[in-house]
């Protein structure tokens, strides 16, 4: 296997954590020390189907975002299906997918000045089929950068767990980045958790501050998670959420809250409700809601049905009850995607500005 290229391991302390926010911002800032720079996410977990191939979702962002010139294929060389660990703990295969990594590697590192590694959540996750990412990151002779959310006690206390898989696998943390921290805060949790670390022999490399359009869907991934049907014609539906209203009040009472950015579900026979929302949506405003969910299943009459198919905002109509999906709403994770151009800048700027790029090519 390719050992000269130069390369980082991305860990995080649980699922969620920001890897891949961190890992699509330091490709860019990485860019300027490594002007070619490949992309492998050795072990996915979510993915997506390409040319009858299972690709993890984050490295089809990756290539996405960065045209980075690798075999698509190698970058997501093990698709982690509902069976697979069932299939690995009945006839294990080791040697073999560890093969299979190997080689994803090489063909990715081929003509690279460095290889950005990102892992599937804490250092244990993928111990039940011997790939977990601490062996996964011994096995590429990557050093690590763990990822943990905002916070002082526990962010350390999450750190010094992963420390401990990756220091018996033999591998080596180059330090640590806290992401999601309030502003105001952030002055106090880095100096206190530099500290904190510092006992544990690890360095701080960034303290990231909290942006709330990165926790925000857009209609378009949530009628993705509902299996929506779009009842009409949209200019975009890359339109960022930021507020949810369940609409089981009188027109009246619910007009107050038809505000920009606001998905309003409602059941699709509250006709009373879709009228008051239309007649508050302008084309062209700023000040419109973010979109509409019907739910139940239900289809509004062919007059109603017209006038929302007119609507400069998506109408979605879901099939479950308005409970259930204001709850797949609320607990839906939010993925960074290829067509997210806001976040994409927001995430380039926030590590460029917040992370010490220079120190983790020094460790290199």
């Amino acid at each position: 296997m390719n050992q000269a290229t130069p390369r980082v391991f991305i860990a995080a302390t649980r699922q969620n954590d920001g890897k891949t926010t961190t890992s699509l911002g330091l490709i860019a800032a990485l860019q300027q020390y490594f002007p070619r720079i490949g992309y492998i996410k050795p072990v996915g977990q979510r993915f997506v189907e390409i040319e009858e191939q299972k690709i993890d979702e984050d490295s089809v962002l990756m290539n996405s975002v960065y045209s980075l010139n690798c075999p698509l294929v190698d970058m997501s060389p093990i698709a982690v299906e509902p069976a697979f660990t069932r299939k690995y703990l009945q006839s294990a295969n080791n040697a073999e997918l560890v093969k299979k990594i190997h080689d994803s590697f090489d063909r990715v590192a081929w003509e690279k000045d460095f290889v950005l590694c990102e892992g599937s959540g804490h250092a244990g996750v993928g111990s039940v089929f011997d790939l977990s990412n601490a062996q996964v990151a011994k096995t590429l002779g990557c050093k690590v950068i763990i990822v943990s959310q905002g916070g002082i006690g526990k962010p350390i206390d999450e750190v010094s767990l992963n420390q401990a898989l990756f220091e018996k696998e033999g591998v080596e943390i180059i330090g640590v980045i806290i992401n999601k921290v309030l502003a105001e805060k952030i002055p106090e949790i880095t100096q206190f958790v530099r500290r904190g670390l510092k006992r544990k022999g690890l360095d701080l490399l960034g303290v990231l501050p909290h942006q709330q359009i990165l926790c925000n869907p857009t209609v378009d991934l949530i009628r993705e998670e509902l299996h929506a049907e779009l009842l009409n014609s949209p200019p975009t539906l890359q339109i960022l959420v930021d507020d949810v209203v369940v609409g089981a009040m009188g027109a009246q009472n619910a007009i107050p809250f038809f505000k920009r950015g606001v998905l309003l579900i409602t059941p699709g026979d509250r006709e009373d409700i879709l009228l008051a929302a239309g007649a508050m949506t302008l084309p062209g405003s700023l000040e419109n809601m973010a979109g509409i969910v019907l739910t139940g299943g239900l289809r509004p009459g062919a007059t109603i049905m017209k006038a929302l198919q007119t609507l400069p905002i998506p109408v979605l109509l879901a099939k479950a009850d308005s409970y259930v999906v204001a709850s797949k709403v609320h607990n839906l994770t939010v993925k960074t995607r290829p067509a997210d151009a806001a976040k994409i800048s927001v995430i380039r700027d926030l590590i460029a500005n917040h992370v010490n790029v220079k120190k983790i090519v020094d460790a290199l």
